[in-house]
């Protein structure tokens, strides 16, 4: 007892001299839409599962909502941080938003513009379906850029372009014949690939200047709360660097099953492959590919406003300059 006494007084005088330890706060709660179930999701379900958020503090919650509605619950107040592409962006910010992309997760136009089994060419299209998913999300624009290229014009060809949804209504629309064709990321167009539906185009290999998918944040919550917004880049960024590191490429192939839900192992490696192949190391948004969407759009008609606005209203290159002068970058290398 002398000795468990001896312990305690001991213990007692080391706190008086050096201080109770430190416990971390409570992390904070973020909400965190993605508007499409697709590879370049990854970093952030890697820094879900692996802890990356809540090394920086944050309790992150991640929820698929189609791109479109995500901007509107993202303007409304209800979600602070979305994953969405610039076309989004823009049609925020001609509305009056004040949403700005302050990260790059993908800034390719990679898709595969497919085409059921009976469609041999692309004048086969003349007079059929397209499904697209929002009116002007990033794959809609993208089946837009993949007819331009194929020589065909949906006014004067009579293409009906159906706004069917996302990517499992548009698979679904596919493969029950209500359109001919759609555009689709490559992790999902290989599975109907291998189901013998066709490639018309291959956006990727058009090198088309382009921003998709960003992580974007009102510019509000950039003055009031910069720390987390800053905490929120970096945990992202570090999910970026986790899934190109080589030797954590099971983790990131079970990551991939299970969230893309594909069951064959072939998918799984080839949805990895175009994951590391076109996810940028130091994710920064792509102001050329921002001023070709605000381009397009203007040239296809989808947003009137869009000709009046900068790349640099609807992103902001300021963490990324912070991180590259700090070193943040180059230390996850």
């Amino acid at each position: 007892m002398k000795l468990r006494g001896s312990v305690i007084v001991f213990v007692g005088y080391l706190l008086a001299l050096f201080g109770a330890p430190a416990f971390a706060a409570e992390p904070t709660k973020v909400l965190l839409a993605h508007g499409a179930i697709s590879n370049n999701v990854e970093p952030l379900w890697i820094a879900k599962e692996q802890g990356i958020f809540r090394k920086y503090g944050i309790d992150a919650e991640l929820v698929f909502i189609i791109a479109g509605r995500a901007m509107q619950a993202m303007l409304a107040g209800q979600v602070p941080v979305g994953l969405v592409g610039a076309t989004h962006v823009i049609n925020a910010v001609t509305a009056g938003g004040d949403l700005v992309m302050i990260l790059g997760l993908q800034n390719t136009l990679d898709y595969l513009f497919i085409a059921r089994p009976s469609i041999k060419s692309a004048e086969e299209l003349k007079g059929k379906k397209v499904a697209i998913g929002t009116p002007s999300g990033s794959a809609s624009l993208a089946t837009y850029v993949a007819l331009d290229y194929l020589g065909l014009n949906p006014r004067r060809d009579n293409i009906v372009l159906l706004g069917v949804g996302g990517v499992p209504e548009r698979l679904s629309a596919l493969r029950a014949g209500s359109v001919e064709a759609t555009s689709l990321s490559p992790e999902f167009g290989q599975v109907v690939v291998s189901e013998g539906y066709r490639v018309l185009l291959n956006t990727t290999k058009e090198n088309v200047p382009f921003q998709s998918s960003g992580m974007v944040v009102a510019r509000s919550m950039m003055k009031s709360n910069p720390q987390l917004v800053e905490n929120l880049a970096k945990a992202t960024v570090e999910g970026v660097a986790f899934v190109h590191k080589a030797s954590n490429k099971e983790i990131v192939l079970k990551s991939l099953a299970r969230n893309l839900r594909l069951s064959k192992s072939e998918q799984v490696e080839k949805a990895y492959q175009n994951l590391v192949a076109e996810l940028p190391k130091r994710p920064c948004p792509n102001m050329q590919g921002v001023a070709s969407v605000i381009k397009l759009m203007a040239q296809h008609g989808l947003n009137p406003k869009a000709s009046q606005v900068k790349p640099e209203e609807i992103a902001d290159l300021g963490l990324c300059k912070k991180f590259e002068d700090s070193g943040f970058f180059s230390s996850l290398y």
